[in-house]
């Protein structure tokens, strides 16, 4: 793994790229220059956005159009919550398909879009419910700690619903701040003996998802995000190279010391084909 000073030097080998939002192109309030620039210089080629943002894809195009990420940068956009959406509509798999109507929704309003349409009925109880969907902590009523959460999850549990995990990051960074999500709330769940189904990053199943929108083989793309943990790990499960960006949620671990970037993915088990601090052309 050798260190990138510039992403022209590596993008001739690709015919497409599969970008990460939070800490790639934006950190959830202004969008990084440089990785716009970025997508501007890579016009032409697909550029599809993966997210592990618990909303449909149209959610997150209005929200990047607020931000300034204009549509004509990048070709589509896939989020976990759209893939959650999928999977509730299909019921193709068996797991989905025995889950029931009647849903417990753990996160805020603005996530209830993952599961509209579906003629589905949300409960106020979870004794009243067939199964739990996790989209995250609510920070419109929260503290934001794990120790909030525990109560209701315990009371999921009692009632023995099955959990849709549709945002699997432990944890985001918002600005400076570290922000809880919904795959920290869903591991606890899961080592309480709870049945969870993880949707997104890392699942490989996500990204063939991705290969198909974009219609390229993954050797001819590149994955580029900046959590070890789920985009580099899922860009590897799928046989895709990636690109890992030190300067999003590894950033403070990783300051500092010119070693660690190489150490800690070997120490993950993963070997992305480089490292930049930040996307750059």
């Amino acid at each position: 793994m050798q260190r990138i000073d510039g992403i022209s030097i590596i993008a001739p080998k690709y015919d497409g790229f599969i970008l990460d939002l939070w800490g790639v192109v934006h950190d959830g309030v202004r969008p990084y220059d440089a990785a716009l620039d970025c997508m501007q210089r890579l016009h032409g080629r697909p550029i599809l956005l993966l997210s592990n943002a618990p909303r449909r894809a149209m959610s997150v195009q209005r929200t990047l159009q607020k931000l300034g990420v204009a549509d004509a940068l990048y070709t589509d956009i896939l989020t976990s919550g759209e893939a959650t959406w999928r999977a509730l509509h299909d019921r193709s798999d068996p797991w989905f398909a025995a889950l029931g109507r009647r849903v417990y929704h753990l996160g805020p309003e603005r996530d209830r879009n993952v599961f509209a349409d579906l003629n589905l009925v949300a409960t106020i109880r979870p004794e009243d419910a067939d199964f739990l969907l996790n989209t995250g902590p609510d920070d419109t009523r929260e503290t934001g700690a794990l120790a909030d959460f525990i109560p209701e999850l315990s009371a999921c549990r009692a009632a023995g619903l099955k959990m849709i995990c549709a945002n699997p990051d432990l944890e985001i960074v918002r600005g400076n701040a570290r922000i809880l999500c919904a795959g920290a709330l869903a591991a606890w769940y899961e080592q309480s003996g709870g049945d969870v189904r993880w949707i997104g990053k890392p699942d490989p199943t996500i990204y063939q998802s991705c290969l198909s929108m974009i219609n390229l083989p993954p050797e001819r793309v590149l994955a580029i995000g900046d959590s070890l943990r789920t985009d580099i790990a899922g860009a590897t499960s799928a046989s895709i190279d990636s690109l890992w960006i030190l300067g999003g949620i590894h950033a403070e671990e990783l300051a500092g010391d010119p070693a660690a970037p190489c150490s800690t993915a070997t120490r993950a088990g993963l070997a992305p084909i480089g490292f930049m601090e930040r996307l750059k052309w």
